[in-house]
């Protein structure tokens, strides 16, 4: 299915084969494409994956996907942004279940984010879920098994510092690592692109022929996909790189150059983006930052 083509109904289960379920998140917005798609996997003891935003009304789509016999027995979370894990907590409540996810928000940050952090740059883009604790805080690598399903979790920074990807079978629930509609956000502190691009990396060594994201329709061609998603940041990192030739300049001077083509409400997450390159770059010796490393700070070539 491509993207044009993905048009679901706001908390209806729809059965995408394989045993998986999905059910869409009223909470479209030009973050979160047409909303978070919630999965469901299971016959009788049933995982959700990515239950949402804390949504009265996705609350009680999910309950009602539920048929004779059916329990949620595990909760699955691949990362704490607002949109993916606020609903997890009452969702538990109201079954039993426990939730599993890799940490706390901010768990999983790389060590020159934790630095950008103190300095005072804070989240922006998704808006992170401050209260976020998982009943279960899986490793990498960690299996975790239900009647009819088993499922692997990969810890997959760079999205945010938290995030994973859980495996079964040839099928990947990449969570917001790899999307079909656009690109992942990477937004300092809590993204990190280096974490990113290496788990991207990762992702496709381990092949699969299915991904199923947090937003948007099934990726058939996954590893094309990674393809692209790679290269497209190798382009942008070449177009900062050429940017900078001209002399030292920080992220916002960079994005109004670079991109071009986008609103101006996007403007703001396009400059946490390049944020984002500019650091990865530091961290490669490909560049230094003018007075110290800031959020402002100008870059220069080395």
């Amino acid at each position: 299915m491509s993207e044009t083509d993905f048009n679901p109904v706001t908390g209806v289960a729809e059965d995408l084969g394989g045993g998986v379920r999905r059910i869409l998140a009223p909470n479209p917005s030009p973050m979160t494409y047409m909303g978070t798609n919630t999965y469901l996997l299971g016959d009788r003891q049933v995982a959700v994956i990515d239950p949402g935003p804390d949504r009265e009304a996705h609350l009680k789509a999910i309950l009602g996907a539920l048929g004779p016999g059916q329990q949620v027995t595990h909760v699955f979370v691949t990362h704490s942004h607002v949109d993916h894990s606020p609903l997890a907590g009452r969702l538990a409540r109201e079954t039993g279940a426990k939730v599993l996810g890799f940490g706390p928000s901010g768990a999983g940050r790389s060590a020159v984010m934790q630095e950008m952090a103190a300095q005072g740059l804070e989240e922006a883009g998704e808006g992170i879920d401050p209260g976020f604790a998982p009943d279960v805080e899986l490793a990498d690598g960690e299996r975790v098994a239900g009647e009819d399903w088993a499922l692997t979790a990969h810890w997959t920074p760079g999205h945010l510092g938290n995030h994973l990807c859980f495996s079964r079978g040839q099928t990947v629930f990449t969570g917001d690592l790899v999307m079909g509609w656009a690109s992942s956000l990477v937004s300092p502190p809590d993204g990190d692109l280096t974490d990113f691009m290496a788990s991207c990396r990762r992702l496709r060594e381990m092949g699969a022929e299915v991904f199923h994201s947090g937003h948007g329709a099934p990726m058939t061609a996954p590893m094309d996909r990674l393809d692209w998603l790679i290269g497209h940041r190798e382009g942008r990192e070449a177009s900062i790189l050429k940017g900078l030739q001209a002399g030292p300049a920080d992220a916002a001077t960079l994005t109004a150059a670079i991109y071009t083509d986008i609103p101006p409400q996007m403007l703001p997450a396009a400059e946490r983006n390049v944020l984002a390159h500019l650091i990865d770059l530091y961290k490669k010796n490909r560049v230094e930052p003018v007075g110290g490393l800031s959020q402002h700070a100008r870059f220069r070539l080395l």
